[in-house]
């Protein structure tokens, strides 16, 4: 081989190196910010333990909440998660295309988790069972609405994703396989969080 053409080589590979080291500590660092998030919802979990049986003297958990939607709502998330693997699948595979339906399909879940739990809250506060009522209330409230503006900003980032590759037409490459990584690892979090509030506040709620 060719002096040049080693030369060549040598430096494409040490690029293809320094971009992979840079995607590592993208990905490290938002591993950081997920344990830092992880102490916001363990406070909110705090709270709801606390604050659990203050009723004054209002509704608790099993006179207000609705399973069958709640389930609904788990189901949209838990596919949803399903969804955006076989999303990563697809980028790890470097298929675009497949990327992009798979995105959009998790998209599609997430947005009616979303327009499920809004529907929740607008019921409860129809009925005067607002964050206002009760203590139990206020940090059923904080919890849950902290999850879904969690939600929320990831339909935001998947959605300028989906725009920035479909529209805009940038490539597959280290730079949106980092940010489909993180934001893989955010979306997964949010999933393991919602089986702690479907489990500590709907499902122990509507028991007592």
């Amino acid at each position: 081989m060719p002096t040049d053409a080693v030369a060549a080589h040598g430096g494409h590979d040490h690029h293809h190196d320094h971009a992979q080291e840079q995607m590592d500590n993208k990905v490290f660092g938002f591993w950081l910010y997920l344990m830092t998030d992880c102490v916001l919802f363990a406070t909110a979990f705090a709270g709801v333990a606390v604050n659990g049986h203050s009723y004054a003297g209002g509704p608790t958990g099993k006179d207000i909440f609705e399973l069958n939607g709640v389930i609904l709502e788990t189901a949209c998330l838990l596919i949803s998660s399903v969804t955006y693997g076989f999303a990563m699948l697809g980028a790890y595979r470097h298929n675009k295309s497949q990327v992009m339906m798979w995105l959009a399909i998790t998209f599609l879940f997430g947005l009616g988790f979303i327009g499920l739990e809004v529907k929740e809250f607008v019921h409860l506060v129809s009925e005067g069972n607002g964050p206002e009522r009760s203590a139990f209330l206020s940090s059923f409230f904080l919890l849950v609405a902290t999850h879904g503006c969690h939600v929320t900003a990831g339909l935001l980032w998947m959605g300028t994703l989906m725009f920035q590759m479909g529209v805009m037409g940038k490539p597959l490459n280290t730079t949106y396989m980092s940010r489909l990584t993180m934001l893989s690892l955010f979306w997964h979090f949010l999933d393991i969080v919602w089986i702690g509030v479907f489990t500590v506040v709907y499902l122990l709620g509507s028991m007592t």
